[in-house]
């Protein structure tokens, strides 16, 4: 049979080994673009970020107060963190400060003759009941004096400054506890003088520890009284109104 393919050395059964092409893959999709989607819809009105756009711009006329709450939550959190670290900040400046004084405070010398005059009275046996005792301390006994100093001043004034009842203990304690090392520390020639020095010096001190102080019970204030008159006028009921037949049996 004669074949239809006019092509010269052409064989028909050669067309199978042609190369199939492969399909083309999908075109990728670009990177975040689920994250650009989002961002494009949180900044369209009523979206996330756009509504707390606009809170953040009301604040000045809302105040803080009627502002959105997750802003003021966030304020809050940012001022509580704002304390606390200037509160450990100076919390570190002041324990600087005091073991400096701690650590040359020991040059002082405990249990002698380091006063003098009325002051000595009172100061010296002080000195030397903190030496006979603080011995077994993991502290030095000069800083244990100066202490006991820092505590009567402080005492001292804050009792003057802030009438603060707290403080008051705190200063009648001091007092207590100075009047006892007196008693213990002196002598028993010049015990009683020593002792009644120091509760006239602790009584003239407390004058200004303990301003303001009083043993009496503050009398009650009268409760006043404001009378009033009125007079009420009960409302009258409207009159009922006049008939239009003056009376007149017959109507219409």
């Amino acid at each position: 049979m004669q074949s239809h393919d006019h092509t010269p050395g052409q064989n028909h059964q050669e067309l199978a080994y042609l190369p199939v092409p492969f399909p083309k893959a999908p075109p990728k999709k670009p990177r975040f673009a689920a994250l650009r989607a989002w961002w494009d819809t949180a900044w369209e009105e009523n979206g996330v970020l756009y509504t707390m756009w606009e809170d953040v711009l009301s604040v000045p006329e809302a105040g803080f107060r009627h502002m959105a709450p997750w802003l003021r939550a966030v304020l809050m959190v940012a001022g509580v963190s704002f304390v606390v670290l200037m509160a450990k900040a100076a919390g570190e400046v002041v324990l600087e400060a005091l073991h400096q004084l701690l650590t040359a405070v020991p040059k002082v010398q405990v249990g002698v003759d380091t006063s003098s005059g009325v002051f000595a009275v009172v100061d010296q046996p002080v000195r030397t009941y903190i030496a006979q005792h603080a011995a077994g301390l993991p502290v030095e006994g000069s800083t244990v004096y100066t202490l006991w100093l820092l505590t009567g001043i402080v005492a001292l004034v804050l009792g003057y400054l802030s009438r603060n009842n707290g403080v008051r203990a705190m200063w009648t304690a001091h007092g207590a506890a100075t009047v006892f090392m007196v008693w213990t520390a002196t002598p028993d020639t010049s015990r009683p003088v020593a002792v009644a020095l120091a509760v006239l010096a602790w009584t003239f001190l407390s004058a200004f520890a303990m301003r303001g102080l009083t043993l009496r019970r503050p009398a009650a204030r009268p409760v006043e009284i404001t009378v009033q008159p009125e007079i009420h006028v009960p409302v009258q009921p409207p009159a009922a109104p006049a008939d239009q037949h003056n009376g007149c049996p017959f109507r219409d």
